[in-house]
């Protein structure tokens, strides 16, 4: 295990049918650090992120935080997690803005001027009063990444975040992580593109 890590697996073990996707996985990822799992289509990439954020319970293993298990920590883990996956799961009649007052809002008060400033960051200001179903692709993966950095949260879970982006999407992708490693903060990014190779603080895991 790394050392002082906060997130750890645990001898992880899940089936899919008669498959067996991940056999005892086991690592930790530490504070100011980002865990980087690679690997094809299918491989299992996705399952992991599940089962870390709580919503897959695996045959055997264990996710814990902080040194516990997080089938014990219930909602406080829940408040200290931010996971992205394939959906960005936006609310398709509301406005740009509207969504990150809404799903930010949810977990923490949040000021217009930060909305105003999340937008600006991840470059859809000029999109704040359009709806999101008339966003490009693209341009709803930018809000989520938004949403994403409001949160505020300690764990990132991501899943492919660079998808439908452009290079410059990319680039804001891996500036985010940047920042938010260096703050203190962990990252899981589940990727098959090339993000992350330069980043100091960046450890690899291929899954095969």
């Amino acid at each position: 295990m790394t050392e002082a890590a906060v997130l750890e697996a645990r001898a992880i073990s899940v089936w899919r049918g008669e498959r067996h996707v991940l056999r005892e996985l086991s690592f930790g990822v530490a504070v100011g650090e980002c865990f980087k799992v690679t690997g094809p289509n299918g491989i299992g990439k996705t399952t992991l992120l599940r089962v870390l954020c709580g919503l897959l319970v695996p045959e055997s293993g264990e996710t814990c935080w902080r040194g516990r298990a997080i089938s014990a920590l219930g909602a406080d883990y829940c408040a200290e997690i931010a996971y992205l996956g394939h959906s960005n799961a936006l609310k398709a009649e509301l406005t740009s803005r509207e969504n990150l007052r809404c799903l930010v809002g949810v977990r923490r008060s949040i000021a217009a001027a930060d909305i105003a400033e999340a937008l600006q960051r991840v470059g859809v200001a000029d999109c704040a009063e359009l709806p999101a179903r008339v966003l490009s692709a693209g341009q709803r993966r930018r809000l989520a990444l938004a949403r994403l950095w409001l949160w505020g949260a300690a764990l990132w879970l991501l899943d492919e975040p660079a998808t439908n982006l452009d290079t410059p999407g990319q680039q804001l992708v891996e500036s985010m992580i940047r920042d938010h490693i260096r703050d203190g903060g962990v990252v899981v990014v589940a990727t098959h593109q090339r993000l992350l190779e330069d980043v100091v603080g960046v450890r690899r895991l291929e899954l095969v």
